[in-house]
């Protein structure tokens, strides 16, 4: 028995116009800098503008990269809400799959934004067996103080009574033709800007952590600490961090050279460091693990895995031959590949847009 299993960094799946860029520079899009904007009525009806024309291109390449996955169920980080996830299921990937996913959900998490993690489920694989949901939980209410991980690192930048999920991590039991499946569907804190002299990986770290050991403390609530490695489960989601990365060294006149790079320290060390699961991206060649393209003009560029689908010990015993496929098509033209891994991208693909998301979808063929 088998079904195909998936996650996506869909990126801003939004029912809603943002227009704080008005008196935020950093938030305002590049092309309405260009423009002499007088008025915030003048913004608002120019970022709207903008805004529609630019989706409907962003979203058949979303929808394009989803359909490449043919998965069963569908992980997905940074929806907006379920209206926001009926209407692209409806408008755009019904039409593209032509055998939608009638089984959506999603809870309202802790971002600041409103960008939630969602899964959306066929009734049956393609092989015919029933899919079932049986229950989803949210975490999100859990804060460092239930715990007990509040440290001096987190102090920096938070409280002991903050939730410690900056979405949630969604807990999902399932029963495919009577089989038991738990997902837990994450979207780790972000990397963002340098701040106190570390860059915005290590300033960031202490919450990913923190995150990474509460997605442990969940799992082995519910299966008993030390009882875990028996359990048929998976770990889903945007990560924001990972574990190696490829240094990209050259330029476009020259040519690149790819030299893979170790991680002395990751946030992911707490779920893989002592076998609790298992990174089956590890089963592909070094050079092709890589889920997005990082890029701080010419002298920091490199290709890493934010995107992850962890395999319980068991699960991925049961599954040891198979090798998680990566959706390229939709990168756009600006994310470099290393030799013989290019791909032929989707019509009307950018430079830097409209292209399907920054992130490559992951997808894994697994028996249950």
């Amino acid at each position: 028995m088998s079904l195909r299993l998936a996650t996506f960094n869909i990126e801003n799946l939004l029912s809603r116009f943002d227009f704080s860029g008005f008196r935020n520079q950093l938030k305002q899009d590049r092309v309405l800098r260009l423009f002499d904007v007088r008025s915030e009525a003048e913004y608002q009806r120019l970022e709207e503008a903008r805004t529609i024309a630019h989706t409907d291109d962003t979203r058949q390449m979303s929808a394009l990269a989803i359909a490449d996955c043919d998965a069963d169920i569908l992980c997905l980080q940074e929806a907006d809400n379920m209206a926001a996830l009926q209407a692209f299921e409806y408008g755009y990937l019904f039409r593209m799959v032509g055998n939608g996913y009638r089984q959506k959900y999603l809870i309202e998490g802790n971002d600041s934004r409103g960008i939630d993690v969602a899964v959306l489920m066929r009734e049956e694989t393609r092989d015919g067996q029933q899919i079932e949901c049986l229950e989803v939980k949210t975490h999100a209410a859990l804060t460092y103080e239930d715990l007990d991980l509040f440290n001096d690192e987190l102090a920096l930048t938070s409280r002991p009574r903050d939730r410690i999920f900056k979405r949630d991590c969604l807990e999902v039991d399932l029963r495919i033709e009577g089989r038991p499946l738990t997902l837990y569907v994450v979207h780790f804190k972000s990397m963002g800007p340098a701040r106190a002299g570390l860059d915005g990986r290590q300033a960031t770290m202490a919450m990913r952590t923190a995150e990474a050991r509460a997605v442990r403390h969940v799992i082995e609530s519910r299966f008993g600490r030390g009882h875990t490695a028996d359990k048929i489960f998976a770990i889903c989601g945007d990560m924001n961090d990972y574990q190696e990365k490829v240094v990209i060294l050259g330029d476009r006149r020259n040519g690149y050279e790819f030299v893979p790079h170790a991680e002395e320290m990751s946030a992911l060390d707490i779920l893989s460091h002592d076998g609790f699961v298992e990174n089956p991206m590890s089963r592909r060649p070094v050079l092709d693990r890589w889920t997005l393209f990082h890029s701080r003009g010419p002298e920091e560029q490199h290709l890493c895995q934010l995107d992850y689908i962890w395999l319980s010990p068991a699960l991925a015993r049961r599954n040891a031959s198979r090798v998680p496929e990566i959706v390229r098509a939709g990168q756009p033209f600006r994310t470099i590949f290393p030799a013989g891994q290019a791909v032929e991208r989707y019509p009307r693909t950018g430079w830097d847009r409209p292209k399907a998301s920054d992130h490559c979808p992951v997808v894994m063929a697994l028996d249950i």
